[in-house]
């Protein structure tokens, strides 16, 4: 199994970027996926989470500003990010995991990160 994100980089507060996350190896539609972030210094924190029926969660920090969505016909998860603010400035990491009454993350496939910076 394997993840990839792309689509990281720097941009000034209030732009756009759009992560994407591809994925081979497993059956993608059955999985949960996920987006978080580790800013510096700071510990990991969900971002996003779109489940394998489509249900989005989002963390109250980007409600609003980012979307998650998934093809599962491309094998790939996106993360529309807009108003971003130098808070969101983190590496960015996507996530899979079966799906079903208990998931753990922790014991996911996760991707090697991409790194958004915001500068004010």
């Amino acid at each position: 199994v394997q993840l990839v994100e792309s689509g990281g980089g720097s941009v000034q507060a209030g732009g756009s970027l759009r992560l994407s996350c591809v994925a081979s190896g497993l059956v993608f539609s059955s999985y949960d996926l996920g987006w978080f972030r580790q800013p510096p210094g700071k510990d990991r924190e969900g971002v996003a989470v779109i489940e394998s029926d489509g249900s989005t969660t989002y963390a109250d920090f980007v409600t609003g500003r980012f979307t998650i969505s998934r093809d599962n016909d491309k094998n790939t998860l996106y993360l529309e990010m807009s108003s971003l603010k130098p808070e969101d400035t983190a590496m960015y990491y996507c996530a899979a995991v079966q799906s079903g009454p208990l998931v753990n993350w922790a014991s996911g496939y996760w991707g090697p990160g991409t790194q958004v910076t915001v500068s004010s």
